[in-house]
């Protein structure tokens, strides 16, 4: 399926947004793509993610890992697509963890699924949980890569889309500066709006 395909898959179900945004990193933008909104389409959700599923065939992958809350659904839908096991980890005390009984040992080979990779932070901290616990992580999978120059990632990343939206320090945010559009918190990480 084309990017393009992709965006207008996101459009029509009102996840692309435009406006004024703190995203989970602290950073602000003028754009947000909030795949919730997608993936409350199962069919949508499994189109936009066929050919990702299909790119990751070839890593012998295991087990696909999921950051809560993002994460969850699309580690769902690439597991049911690989035929493997769909796990995901959570936020405990501000730290992730493993828990309701989900486990990962020197045999996986683990693919890290989110909605959208931003910064990375969060497929990092799940990374470092995970090989903690002895198992490999190989590749990262997502609907939307909106990574910028800055943000390397020490594994392949497949994605459903490269969406090139600009993001700014809290402190030199031209939106803010304009202050015609109020800050919104989209994201489900805990953050105070500033």
């Amino acid at each position: 399926m084309s990017q393009e395909r992709t965006l207008e898959l996101l459009k029509r179900s009102e996840a692309f947004l435009e406006g004024h945004f703190l995203l989970s990193s602290g950073r602000h933008s003028g754009g947000y793509c909030q795949c919730a909104k997608l993936l409350r389409y199962p069919d949508m959700a499994a189109e936009a993610l066929r050919d990702v599923a299909e790119a990751l065939r070839a890593l012998g992958v295991s087990k696909v890992c999921g950051p809560a809350m993002g994460g969850i659904v699309v580690s769902y839908e690439l597991a049911r697509q690989l035929g493997i096991e769909s796990i995901f980890t959570e936020r405990v005390d501000g730290e992730m963890q493993l828990r309701r009984g989900f486990g990962v040992d020197s045999s996986d080979r683990i693919l890290i699924s989110e909605d959208v990779v931003t910064t990375g932070k969060s497929t990092m901290e799940t990374v470092r949980l995970l090989e903690s616990m002895g198992a490999e992580v190989v590749a990262v999978a997502c609907i939307a890569d909106r990574r910028g120059d800055d943000c390397e990632l020490p594994f392949p990343v497949y994605s459903a889309v490269k969406l090139n939206i600009s993001t700014y320090d809290a402190d030199d945010c031209p939106l803010c500066r304009d202050g015609k559009l109020p800050l919104v918190k989209p994201g489900s990480r805990k953050l105070p709006l500033k």
